[in-house]
């Protein structure tokens, strides 16, 4: 919550396949794995807070298996969009074709 509002880029996934994610680098959120998955449905947001890949956001769009360079990852299961669910395809399309798209994460 104190990261509340939180702004900025997606960019398409590279290796997992339908899905979008922010890149966070080293960001330290204190946590570790916990209900971890690496088959996000669509709407779901992981994050996967480091290790063998670097610390990020994904958002699934479609069919997803959460993955880097370095093979199949697992990301916590944090949140799930459910009101305007039906807008994640067109998003995660242009996101493909038209590059980073701005995310606004806050509180309704």
């Amino acid at each position: 919550m104190k990261l509340l509002p939180y702004r900025q880029k997606v960019i398409h996934v590279r290796w997992s396949g339908e899905g979008v994610w922010v890149p966070l680098g080293e960001f330290d959120l204190g946590v570790g794995f916990e209900n971890h998955t690496s088959h996000p449905s669509v709407g779901d947001i992981l994050f996967y807070p480091g290790g063998f890949s670097e610390t990020e956001l994904l958002i699934a769009y479609g069919s997803c298996c959460f993955a880097s360079k370095m093979g199949q990852l697992a990301g916590n299961h944090f949140l799930t969009i459910v009101e305007g669910r039906e807008h994640l395809r067109a998003m995660g399309v242009k996101t493909l074709w038209e590059g980073a798209q701005d995310v606004l994460f806050e509180l309704a």
